[in-house]
């Protein structure tokens, strides 16, 4: 796992002395994605510099060095990630006449891009990456990343160069990189808590989408055009594709496929030279990568968790209880309020980018505890999406049924009443009532989730519910000055996939939008700021071609998620370990902002702050400030992307 950083430049604009120095800064702006090394390779007269940041996980000697040239002298490689299947291309290659110098999956990649061309060997890859290339003969640069988005990078024009890198802490190196803020990505932020690509923060300034290659030759230099990324893979075609050839068996047998398939994604992912772990919160999607791992490893694996005091956000006696039986060899931490908050003033510098998704917080500290022991953790991401985990998959169902039977006025004055009753009252009626309620419909955090229930029941029809679950602001430009918001995948409804079940439907659109732009960003900043490296099982393309050749039944039944993953999960761990209400990864912020972090929020929020820097509507984030500290409603999820917002500014 690294980080990368490069400049493409026409020949007669700037010294190359001054690319190479801007270069060595952005590098230098990198060391935290890899610690162990750095290298830069130049070609001053072609105006192409290239960088890099090692964090050496397979092949931990001299010889897995990048930038790295191919054997015939042709590319020149600058690489982030894991080729999971590199062994597999080398015995291909190999078997071509190349010989190879060292064990590590850069050479594999370099030699197979010269040999086979860079589509072809992406196609043929399994794994995450973002990756620098360039062809010296066609004097091309080419940008590429993974299927899933699972490692970042960003491109952006900084005078007459275009300069990439794999956090805008690099991109910000380079001097004529003007960081003009974008106004209307804040739009995106308060909707979503983050900003999609290809958007960033900045203007001029972008993020690679998932499954694409960019290439940028003289001509799209010196016409300082917008390049446009080209696909080499689509989850949207892959998941139409396999869902027109669905697998016909019976339960049994195809939970033994999947059990077969996902065993052959978690021990790919057990490939390195570096210690190994993983993370466990005791939910369904991590425990059963964890009990793979196991069934994999001949000595105990090595499992971390964190768990609050707050029973409401706390797995870890869950955790503590899965890792007992697995036999690993676990490390919990109990983190206090004090130890979560002191995380926050790391966020921006961290994120590089606002970033407003609060589970980073947790995702942070136990990469930190992760850290301590291990180079490289296994995570349960990608698990909802593919086997259809969040609750909205449910309600959207539910809700469409009584949106198409309620008339409007009646839902409205419904949605009144409930919005009426502070989220914590709510909470304290279901405590009292949950020994009545099945286990199948309890829920954590009640409150809060009944509220967001409240808030779409004046939705159109079904697409409407799914763009008001994952709207964390309905009417973002309430709270802006001078923003419009941009076109996304998910506003863009002509654009979406014409499959019929609409549970499938969300579940592909959280696939291209959520996944990349909330979950893996989160992932990768958080492990990549202490020199983790997170691997990613059920995002192996084999797995997630299988996931889409499921019945819908398979993973949503009833009024639950993961049918058939809890049926593969049976088989190693008893279903009360993990048969609970699901609770997901975060924090109580919403009681911090109220309390322990209300100062802080507070200067943030001021209005002399929020008119100063100019971007907010004062008033509007003021009325709901005040709002949530009256403990009328928990405004949480509205308030937290305008403080990182806020606190990035500062931070600038």
């Amino acid at each position: 796992m690294c980080g990368i950083a490069g400049s493409f430049r026409l020949m007669d604009h700037g010294s190359s002395s001054d690319a190479i120095a801007e270069l060595r800064s952005a590098v230098r702006a990198l060391t935290h994605r890899g610690p162990d090394d750095s290298g830069e390779w130049s070609d001053q007269r072609a105006g192409i510099s290239l960088g890099h940041r090692r964090l050496s996980v397979v092949d931990l000697s001299h010889r897995g060095h990048q930038p790295m040239i191919s054997r015939d002298g042709r590319f020149v490689l600058s690489y982030n990630g894991e080729v999971y299947n590199a062994p597999s291309l080398k015995g291909s290659l190999s078997q071509m006449g190349i010989t190879f110098k060292s064990r590590s999956d850069t050479e594999v990649l370099v030699e197979a891009i010269s040999n086979w061309g860079l589509r072809k060997t992406l196609t043929a890859l399994n794994g995450m990456f973002a990756l620098a290339v360039w062809d010296r003969k066609d004097r091309c640069l080419h940008l590429a990343r993974d299927r899933f988005g699972q490692k970042p990078i960003y491109y952006a024009w900084a005078g007459k160069s275009l300069v990439f890198g794999s956090e805008l802490a690099a991109i910000k190196e380079f001097r004529n990189f003007p960081a003009n803020i974008n106004r209307d990505a804040i739009s995106l932020l308060l909707r979503h808590s983050s900003v999609p690509a290809p958007h960033t923060i900045y203007l001029d300034c972008w993020k690679l989408v998932p499954g694409a290659i960019l290439s940028v030759d003289y001509e799209t230099l010196r016409s300082h055009s917008v390049p446009q990324p080209k696909f080499y893979w689509s989850a949207k075609e892959c998941a139409e594709q396999n869902l027109g050839n669905p697998l016909k068996t019976n339960d049994p047998e195809l939970s033994k496929q999947l059990d077969a398939v996902l065993q052959g994604a978690v021990a790919d992912c057990m490939l390195s030279d570096a210690p190994l772990g993983a993370f466990l919160s005791g939910g369904i999607d991590s425990s059963t990568i964890v009990a793979l791992m196991q069934k994999c490893s001949s000595r105990p694996v090595k499992t971390f968790s964190i768990g609050f005091s707050e029973a409401s956000y706390n797995e870890a006696d869950a955790a503590a209880s899965i890792a007992q039986h697995l036999g690993t060899e676990h490390t919990e931490l109990y983190v206090t309020p004090s130890e979560a908050q002191a995380v926050i003033p790391k966020l921006p510098t961290m994120y590089s980018e606002p970033f407003a998704d609060s589970s980073q917080i947790p995702t942070y500290i136990v990469s930190n505890l992760a850290r301590e022991k291990v180079t490289v953790a296994l995570s349960g991401d990608g698990g909802d999406e593919l086997f259809g985990g969040y609750n909205r998959y449910v309600w959207s169902r539910n809700m469409g049924k009584i949106i198409g039977n309620t008339p409007l006025r009646l839902r409205q004055n419904i949605s009144k009443a409930i919005c009426s009753i502070p989220s914590q009252r709510w909470d304290t009626f279901f405590m009292r009532v949950s020994p009545f309620i099945p286990q199948s419909l309890r829920q954590a955090q009640y409150g809060e989730k009944i509220h967001k229930l409240a808030g779409i029941m004046n939705a159109k029809d079904k697409e409407d519910i799914y763009w008001k679950l994952i709207s964390q602001w309905q009417n973002p430009h309430n709270a802006l000055l001078k923003s419009t918001e941009p076109a996304t995948l998910l506003s863009e409804r002509h654009n979406w996939s014409s499959i019929s079940n609409f549970q499938h439907q969300m579940m592909l659109m959280d696939t291209v939008t959520y996944l990349p732009d909330d979950i893996l960003v989160k992932l990768d900043r958080a492990s990549m700021s202490v020199g983790l490296e997170a691997r990613v099982p059920f995002l192996d393309h084999r797995v997630f071609e299988f996931s889409w050749r499921l019945p819908i039944e398979t993973k949503i039944y009833k009024n639950s998620g993961k049918r058939i993953l809890k049926q593969v999960l049976a088989k190693y761990i008893p279903r009360h370990l993990f048969e609970r209400p699901k609770m997901g990864f975060g924090v109580p912020i919403g009681d911090w902002l109220r309390r322990d972090l209300r100062s802080w929020a507070e200067d943030l929020l001021s209005e002399h702050d929020l008119k100063r820097g100019g971007f907010f509507e004062a008033g509007t984030v003021r009325r709901l400030w005040l709002d949530h500290l009256k403990e009328n409603r928990n405004h949480q999820h509205r308030l937290w992307p305008v403080l990182m917002f806020q606190a990035w500014l500062h931070a600038q």
